[in-house]
């Protein structure tokens, strides 16, 4: 990846990494979840077109949009100080990348990178019904416009936890983290 072909450069965070090998959720409507946990992991192999190596969702169809998602760590820091008994695991909400510093909005349609790792911002990530009995009640509510960001793969590398820069073709205002798609924009 050329950096230099970038026009912004965001200092971020990705707080974790979560890979899961199975679906707890997806094909689950009229019958209880699965319990396939998120393994939190310090890094992962992202591989263009394919997604996360070692998640559900690596090589699941072509050209898939959602082969890796994000959710912002602000929103997340919400949901917790709005819940009756917080501090649960971010893990809950089935997300790969849980990430601070920027509105993940604002990258839909958008191309960005991370360290070597290029990736297309696709679509919102829109909370599914399950949420409140993952996280707990109004999670759903709270989530709408929200829910985080599925990515594709355009060129691999590895995504680490810590500190790092997200580069970008647009300017990003991290105080914009948590605020939610507008309503009339909402898939």
């Amino acid at each position: 990846m050329q950096q230099d072909t970038w026009t912004h450069s965001i200092p971020i965070e990705i707080k974790h990494i979560f890979i899961s090998p199975a679906h707890n959720f997806v094909g689950h409507d009229f019958e209880a979840p699965d319990h396939h946990p998120a393994h939190e992991v310090a890094s992962v192999e992202a591989v263009a077109g394919k997604g996360l190596r070692g998640d559900r969702y690596f090589d699941h169809r072509d050209d898939y949009i959602g082969q890796a998602t994000f959710f912002s760590w602000e929103v997340f820091q919400d949901l917790e100080a709005a819940a009756s008994s917080p501090l649960r695991d971010p893990s809950v909400f089935r997300r790969n990348v849980i990430i601070s510093g920027l509105p993940l909005k604002d990258l839909i349609g958008q191309r960005f990178a991370i360290a070597e790792v290029v990736m297309e911002g696709t679509q919102h990530c829109k909370p599914c019904r399950w949420m409140d009995k993952a996280y707990g009640a109004g999670a759903l509510a709270s989530l709408r416009g929200r829910g985080g960001l599925r990515v594709k793969i355009l060129e691999g590398g590895t995504l680490r936890t810590g500190a790092a820069t997200l580069y970008a073709h647009l300017p990003l205002d991290p105080h914009e983290a948590a605020t939610p798609i507008p309503a009339p924009n909402l898939p």
